[in-house]
């Protein structure tokens, strides 16, 4: 995440994530009217007009760890206004221990893993997976339909190394499936950082998902077979993300670079909870503070209002998937979001380096929510409706990506 500091304890996070672009015409539900709402131009992307305006700032709900590490809290109140019909659908945990360090290892090996020879960075890339595996640079679309230069990201599952070696399996869920790639000639420090901060943010993220787990059954009780901590615990499909953002002047010229969505299209997480980082900052090497205030990450809530969230340096944020929003029939909102880049002159050759960690079901937990499905996908719910009103996440999952990547090759 990138972490601009906008006053002594606050901290403005940028994320960018892996999922399908939302459509900006969706119906969004009442949210807060105070917040500036957005427009949708002739072509489905969002309009500048946005980003010269003045974006409302808001505090992401913070829970510290020891809270989250008593399993007798109750913790409704935080859980609704976070991840509710009127919340961001984010949730920051503040004093983790040893998180600090564990992030600050993996993040400046972001530059170090972007700073290796072409060649070496093509041994890592997995074609046969979308490029969901290994390095991926300038594979996915901007908003526009041109290739993204911006960024680069190193795709692993930090939890295991190899899913499964049935070979049936791998052809069917390519994006799960395969096994790890990691640089063990050329950068051998990097699988071990990678695997400790996304284990940590996995184990911080089981324990937010025993209290949604509390907060669902009091809710509805016919949920209670769906425990989001038992089948996160279980699943095989975690994919963490290390994301390197170029410096604006390395990119094409001819890419629009001053939209709100400029370094990270619309879009909403398909998993359960992503875990985010604060974004390091880096210039020439070396960290620095962000260049400009206004960059950060941005939230469109229900009522289509567009709102920055804040969170601290040192927390852990979560934001609510699709799986979770399906699974809880309602209960949680996963909400569309993006990453607006630093702009003006201090902002040339700075980078930023990130890492988020999507905790998903496996492949084979089954889906059969029709109504949450058709509100977020509705050429989804066709498909569903097909097979007779169930899928399991690893079918979602596959038809989600074919939106955002295209048709499998």
């Amino acid at each position: 995440m990138d972490c601009v500091k906008h006053s002594p304890r606050q901290i403005s996070c940028l994320f960018s994530s892996l999922s399908v672009i939302t459509n900006p015409n969706a119906k969004l539900r009442r949210f807060r009217p105070q917040f500036l709402l957005i427009k949708a131009g002739k072509t489905g992307q969002l309009r500048a007009s946005v980003e010269e305006a003045h974006v409302p700032t808001s505090k992401v709900v913070t829970i510290p760890y020891s809270d989250l590490l008593d399993k007798t809290n109750d913790l409704s109140e935080k859980l609704e206004t976070g991840f509710g019909a009127n919340g961001l659908g984010i949730i920051a945990i503040s004093h983790v221990p040893k998180y600090p360090v564990l992030r600050k290892n993996l993040l400046e090996l972001s530059h170090s893993l972007a700073a290796l020879p072409e060649e070496a960075k093509k041994d890592l890339e997995d074609a046969d997976s979308r490029y969901s595996f290994g390095w991926s640079h300038g594979k996915e679309k901007l908003e526009s339909g041109q290739p993204d230069k911006f960024k680069g990201s190193f795709y692993a599952n930090p939890i295991v190394d190899v899913p499964t070696i049935d070979e049936g399996l791998i052809k069917r869920y390519l994006s799960y499936c395969r096994p790890n790639l990691w640089p063990r000639d050329t950068l051998p420090e990097l699988e071990p950082a990678f695997k400790d901060l996304g284990r940590l943010i996995f184990n911080v993220g089981l324990l937010l998902a025993y209290h949604c787990d509390k907060y669902v059954s009091k809710q509805s009780p016919l949920n209670e077979v769906h425990k989001l901590e038992v089948m996160l615990g279980r699943s095989l499909c975690h994919k963490g993300r290390l994301l390197h953002y170029f410096p604006a002047v390395q990119s094409d010229r001819d890419q629009n670079i001053d939209g709100i969505s400029s370094w990270c299209g619309w879009h909403t997480d398909h998993g359960s909870l992503t875990g985010l980082t604060c974004a390091m900052y880096m210039k020439d090497g070396s960290p620095l503070a962000c260049p400009d205030n206004t960059a950060g990450l941005y939230i469109r809530t229900r009522s289509s209002a567009v709102v920055k969230a804040i969170y601290g340096e040192h927390d852990i944020a979560y934001q609510v998937g699709e799986a979770t929003e399906i699974l809880s029939k309602g209960l949680f909102h996963a909400t569309p979001h993006c990453v607006k880049t630093p702009r003006g002159d201090k902002a040339h050759g700075v980078e930023r380096n990130t890492f988020a960690l999507f905790m998903q079901p496996n492949w084979d937990e089954p889906f059969s929510n029709i109504d949450s499905i058709g509100r977020l996908h509705k050429e989804i719910e066709l498909q569903l409706t097909k097979s007779n009103g169930s899928m399991t996440f690893g079918d979602y999952s596959e038809l989600v990506l074919n939106k955002y990547y295209g048709l499998r090759y």
